[in-house]
């Protein structure tokens, strides 16, 4: 018995019941078949037109769906206001870190098939990680003060955060580090960016950082793929992802929609913005693109128990595991920005206990806008945002592009959606 199936005997019947449920869905239902929004969700098309017509975001795209299929699609605004060219369901946009829920699930699909493990080191596939630093702080003149960790970096602590990297975004020591040190930030997709030093032991908590970037570089070892390739044959292609990858072909760079910055009077300031397209590594932790219809493909699957169309890409005990708490006692926590231009600080439920998945939020009490207890969620640092909630049934994902992150209008919208979709759903 592999630790997979192990741990996935332990996990309460509820989760795993639900998930299996909606596996016994018949393809002939599970297809997507967009629907034009009915009355029911009238709300929502009032709340994201509003937010376009006050300047909160130059276009928005919503989608939601069923068991049963896609419930919800709204597109409002612009893709490009210089163009004026209208958003559409398959208007590109960078998910930045909703690539995270890709690599999560490709390295899943190589524990499946016994190739990797959670609890062994992962050094054992990237001997790159056998020796880890541990940021202790800095001397005087600045130099970096390192020492070894004491622990190993197991596959597991990279799945949920734990294992001691984190991003500059949300931390002054790691900022302060690149700064002295010259070493690149990992969205620059430079392989010196992996030099970055632990900030705590592996375990010892949970902090948002590059555990998914090696990640990425784990299934390429063990797969001896690029991720490029990987995701195509054994996600994209499987659930009909046709707009989806790390590398954006020139009919796709036209339907990009326009990146903003929002600006100190709240209006927002459109600037070019693109993933490194000659990268050093494919970022599994941020670096695809996707479209709205495309994203929801891939949620309808972990929807369904890992199944979409009759295509299998993931056991149904396997989604049921990656929905599950595996940090135990430790507990997600807000991610303070160190970079407010990029981002502000951001918990998804302040004040409520919150824990980690593989790789994804869990609330553990009902969310304040619908979701129940037990859901699943992430986000995109370019303001995309999704979730899912196995207990009622539905998943539901925001799509805009701007800057900094958790931006308070957009998530304003984005509470909106969430509410009236479960009010029509009710």
């Amino acid at each position: 018995m592999n630790d997979l199936t192990r741990r996935t005997m332990l996990q309460r019947g509820g989760m795993l019941g639900a998930i299996l449920a909606l596996d016994a869905v018949s393809p002939a239902l599970a297809k997507t078949t967009p629907a034009g929004p009915p009355a029911r969700f009238k709300a929502i098309d009032a709340a994201l037109r509003e937010g376009v017509a006050r300047n909160d975001v130059a276009g928005v795209i919503a989608v939601a769906a069923t068991p049963k299929g896609v419930v919800y699609e709204g597109a409002f605004g612009k893709a490009n206001v210089a163009a004026g060219t209208p958003m559409t369901f398959d208007t590109v946009f960078w998910l930045l870190s909703m690539t995270k829920a890709f690599t999560a699930t490709a390295c899943m699909q190589l524990i499946e098939q016994g190739r990797l493990h959670l609890d062994n080191d992962a050094a054992k596939y990237l001997p790159e990680l056998a020796n880890p630093q541990v940021l202790e702080g800095f001397a005087e003149d600045g130099t970096p003060r390192l020492r070894p960790a004491k622990g190993a970096i197991k596959v597991r602590h990279l799945m949920t955060h734990t294992s001691g990297f984190t991003y500059s975004i949300w931390s002054e020591a790691l900022t302060r580090y690149e700064k002295v040190t010259g070493m690149p930030d990992i969205a620059t997709c430079k392989n010196a960016a992996f030099t970055a030093p632990l900030e705590f032991e592996p375990g010892e908590r949970w902090e948002y950082g590059i555990s998914m970037d090696w990640v990425g570089k784990l299934v390429e070892a063990v797969s001896d793929q690029s991720l490029e390739v990987y995701f195509r044959e054994n996600i994209f292609v499987p659930l009909g992802m046709k707009d989806s990858g790390f590398l954006i072909g020139s009919g796709q760079k036209r339907r990009v929609a326009t990146f903003h910055s929002r600006r100190a009077d709240g209006g927002l300031e459109p600037a070019p913005f693109e993933m490194p397209q000659r990268p050093e590594f494919f970022m599994g932790g941020g670096g695809a693109f996707s479209t709205p219809r495309d994203y929801m493909a891939f949620l309808q699957a972990l929807l369904n128990g890992g199944a979409l169309h009759g295509v299998r890409i993931l056991r149904p005990e396997t989604v049921a595991m990656m929905m599950q708490n595996q940090i135990g006692d430790l507990n997600v926590q807000e991610m303070r920005s160190a970079q407010p231009a990029y981002s502000r600080s951001f918990d998804q439920f302040p004040g409520q206990q919150h824990k980690w998945g593989l790789s994804f939020d869990i609330n553990m009490q009902p969310g304040p806008n619908g979701r129940s207890a037990g859901s699943i969620s992430w986000a995109g640092l370019l303001n995309c945002y999704f979730w899912l909630d196995p207990v009622s049934q539905v998943a539901g994902a925001l799509f805009t592009q701007v800057l900094p992150f958790h931006d308070e209008r957009v998530v304003a919208l984005y509470g909106e959606f969430e509410r009236g979709l479960y009010a029509g759903l009710a």
